[in-house]
């Protein structure tokens, strides 16, 4: 299968079976993230368990590849410590801006590398990069984080 097929694929799966969906009652960190330019609307929950993401959700109003990129976000990032969950949040964010290239470059991304075709489709790299931007948000105790103005994480990048 070659990788396009397995890109739709994942995004059609986690798109209609998100993994930890929903709200975390007892979260210790939580994040607002929203898209302005596509209409995505992210709220995410977590509880750290010392150091390392012991649960996680999300929920909102957003696009396949966002809510995909949400799911997979979410079963990647639990369990791992804050470290490693940031180390991640860079690599993907590096991945769909094109920084990185899975195939030559050292990652730890994993099954996350289907997402690389994102870097060639514009429009849609802030659709799969706002989960983990709300992440590093959420880590960070920020409230709430855009994808626009002055917290643009692709023009912030450069």
């Amino acid at each position: 299968m070659d990788s396009k097929n397995l890109y739709q694929e994942v995004i059609l799966d986690h798109n209609k079976k998100p993994r930890n969906w929903g709200k975390l009652a007892d979260a210790s960190h939580h994040a607002e993230g929203l898209n302005p330019l596509c209409g995505d609307h992210i709220w995410l929950s977590l509880k750290l368990d010392g150091d390392k993401i012991g649960s996680i959700a999300f929920e909102g109003e957003s696009c396949a590849i966002c809510k995909a990129s949400s799911s997979m976000m979410t079963t990647n990032v639990k369990g791992k410590s804050v470290d490693a969950a940031e180390q991640l949040i860079q690599e993907f964010r590096d991945m769909a801006t094109g920084k990185l290239d899975t195939g030559s470059q050292p990652n730890h991304l994993g099954r996350l590398s289907v997402f690389a075709g994102v870097r060639d489709l514009p429009s849609r790299v802030k659709c799969a990069i706002l989960p983990w931007h709300t992440l590093h948000a959420a880590l960070n105790s920020e409230e709430t984080i855009s994808t626009e103005g002055d917290r643009d994480p692709v023009e912030t990048e450069r």
